[in-house]
């Protein structure tokens, strides 16, 4: 599908990508939040290994993406905006919003529903934070969240261009959020109202479970502030805060067969 100039879809979420993984991995490496103690070495070949399996995942069972559910809604005209005959350029401001919540929404339920937890908690197993954490989550959750996703898209309608905005601003904000970087604490303050900051997730990757169940947003910071699952700070202070889960410290947990298959193993803290 071609959508802007001769670059198609695929392509153009490739260069937002390695765009902002270029920049964010080059500011990790300049100036860390947090020096590494595990390494690069123990932690990037799961986590580059478990996002080149979702890859492949995703576009055996859904070639065309959140993009197809978006095309064939259109061209059904499927889906409330369409049935209310909205502008395209409402339907898209709307439809980037609602998607937004219903990731929002998925995250929660992630968390609080104990199989689809076992699925997430491969993503809060990371002992560390860099940008690679950004992708790394089970494929089984990335094809629940594509069905969820193209569930969200059919009924509401939602343009193709909009779908590809929010695709391309989600990977860009995950990998953001999730970088062992400090912003200053001015900036820092006031992106937090438009955006989620690396700062406010981090709380989210807290060991401590009341603020693992915190801050789930991932591009808008608004919904955590309306729906009370805002924390500013780790209780510990973000200096002394510990990142990760404790039955999963063992660095041989970051391999790519362990991530696999850690949904299916029943470790305690």
């Amino acid at each position: 599908m071609t959508l802007v100039g001769s670059l198609s879809e695929p392509q153009l979420r490739l260069i937002a990508f390695a765009l902002i993984f270029g920049a964010m991995a080059l500011w990790e490496f300049r100036e860390p939040w947090r020096a590494s103690v595990q390494g690069r070495a123990v932690r990037w070949p799961g986590n580059l290994g478990i996002f080149a399996v979702d890859i492949v995942v995703a576009r055996l069972l859904f070639p065309a993406s959140a993009i197809g559910f978006a095309s064939y809604a259109q061209a059904q005209g499927l889906g409330l905006f369409n049935l209310l005959g909205l502008p395209a350029t409402l339907a898209g401001i709307a439809g980037f919003l609602l998607l937004d919540l219903a990731i929002y929404a998925q995250h929660v339920v992630f968390h609080h529903v104990p199989w689809l937890w076992r699925l997430h908690r491969m993503h809060h197993a990371d002992t560390e934070l860099d940008v690679t954490s950004g992708f790394r989550f089970h494929p089984v959750e990335i094809v629940l969240s594509v069905l969820i996703k193209g569930v969200v898209i059919v009924l509401l309608g939602i343009p193709p261009g909009a779908v590809l905005a929010f695709e391309i601003v989600l990977n860009g904000s995950s990998l953001f959020n999730h970088a062992n970087v400090r912003l200053p604490a001015p900036l820092e303050r006031v992106l937090r109202w438009l955006v989620v900051t690396p700062g406010m997730h981090r709380v989210h990757h807290s060991v401590v479970m009341r603020e693992t169940n915190s801050n789930y947003g991932f591009n808008l910071p608004w919904w955590d502030r309306l729906f009370g699952t805002y924390r500013p700070e780790a209780a510990v202070g973000e200096a002394a805060m510990t990142i990760g889960l404790d039955q999963f410290r063992d660095p041989a947990e970051q391999r790519l067969d362990r991530l696999l298959t850690q949904p299916v193993r029943n470790e305690r803290a």
